[in-house]
């Protein structure tokens, strides 16, 4: 780890994150039913049914259907979308469309990144 400034730098300074995305993140683990999302996602093959139109070619393995997730969280079409969308903004989640279909996977990155700024920061 480096000094500048008075304050010691993380190893990758570009990736560590900033206070105000630690507070986004926050944010969006704030309500059970947006965990509960990212808790599931963590293991999609247990939690979800096979999903079809993930193929390995489209190198989104582990993307489960915005459907699906749906169906798990018991809330309401835009409820679900709503959850989607903060954990999106929030980079806790990434998402890619296959033909019709809008998939979702843990941003393993982001969470990396948090488990770096809870150990480091705080």
């Amino acid at each position: 780890m480096k000094k500048r400034k008075g304050h010691t730098l993380l190893k990758h300074e570009s990736h560590a994150l900033s206070d105000e995305k630690a507070v986004d993140i926050f944010k969006a683990l704030s309500n059970q039913t947006r965990l509960g999302i990212l808790h599931m996602l963590k293991d999609p093959e247990t939690n979800f049914s096979a999903q079809a139109h993930v193929i390995k070619e489209e190198d989104f393995e582990g993307g489960v259907c915005v459907s699906d997730i749906h169906k798990k969280t018991g809330t309401s079409q835009s409820t679900t979308s709503q959850y989607l969308s903060i954990l999106l903004q929030s980079g806790l989640v990434e998402t890619k469309r296959i033909g019709q279909w809008t998939y979702y996977r843990r941003n393993e990155e982001t969470i990396k990144q948090l488990e770096q700024y809870l150990q480091f920061k705080l």
